[in-house]
């Protein structure tokens, strides 16, 4: 049976690997972007390479944004199997400084945009017997991060929602895991360094056991055995792909 798998995120970064992982392992994959022209771009790379895929514009804080988008999935594509949250913000501010605004913001998009695809898509995995979600936390919420408490805040609750929903869902067949990134080399991480909130990437490598930074190939390949048949004993699960920076 070819899996519908929808990544949100998924024109850029560690959601645009994700997107072309998922299409080598014979899913039809539905690209979720804020960027609309992005996510065309990626699906018809996908499409050139003789996988089934669909660009869509959705603002995952948007409910009837989310719902409209997995609508056209549903129509074009079919029911959804499988669903990668890879949408993020990201944001640097001491405590003190993060304005309620600042800090709803980022609730909205990495922890209320996951929870909006998330409900969107179950009703399709729970009519199937089977699903796979895969939700992007970061290292952040593991260990904690001065000057981005409101980012680490919204990941953790990543962690804890993951766990909430493998124990609701594993009965039906759908597993519920995440993986926490870090020192991976993506977009957003050369935007932060080009307004001097990380170092240079010498800097970073210093600091992982295995020297030298990941790329976002190296978490799609940790979400792609996620989302695959072998990995259904595996469920409310943080799969840390980090080089080694966080052991636990």
């Amino acid at each position: 049976m070819t899996r519908v798998a929808v990544v949100t995120g998924g024109a850029s970064g560690m959601g645009e690997a994700t997107c072309h992982e998922l299409g080598r392992r014979g899913c039809k994959v539905a690209v979720l972007d804020l960027d609309g022209q992005a996510a065309q771009r990626v699906a018809e790379e996908l499409r050139g390479d003789g996988v089934p895929a669909l660009g869509v514009a959705a603002d995952v804080t948007d409910r009837a944004a989310v719902e409209d988008a997995f609508a056209k999935v549903r129509t074009e594509l079919g029911p959804v199997h499988i669903l990668v949250t890879s949408a993020g913000l990201v944001d640097f501010a001491p405590f003190l400084e993060i304005s309620p605004d600042r800090w709803q913001r980022l609730i909205e998009v990495n922890l209320n945009g996951t929870f909006h695809c998330a409900q969107v898509a179950i009703p399709d995995m729970l009519a199937a017997g089977w699903g796979r979600i895969v939700m992007i936390s970061s290292s952040s919420a593991q260990r904690g991060s001065p000057g981005m408490a409101h980012y680490a805040a919204s990941k953790g609750a990543l962690i804890s929602f993951t766990r909430s929903l493998a124990r609701e869902y594993g009965p039906a067949g759908i597993t519920v895991n995440n993986v926490p990134p870090s020192g991976i080399e993506t977009p957003m991480q050369h935007q932060s360094q080009a307004a001097g909130f990380l170092p240079p990437n010498e800097q970073m490598a210093a600091s992982i056991p295995v020297g030298h930074l990941g790329t976002g190939d190296d978490i799609a390949a940790a979400v792609g055995f996620l989302c695959s048949e072998e990995a259904g004993f595996i469920t409310g699960q943080t799969l840390g792909v980090n080089g080694g920076s966080v052991m636990a």
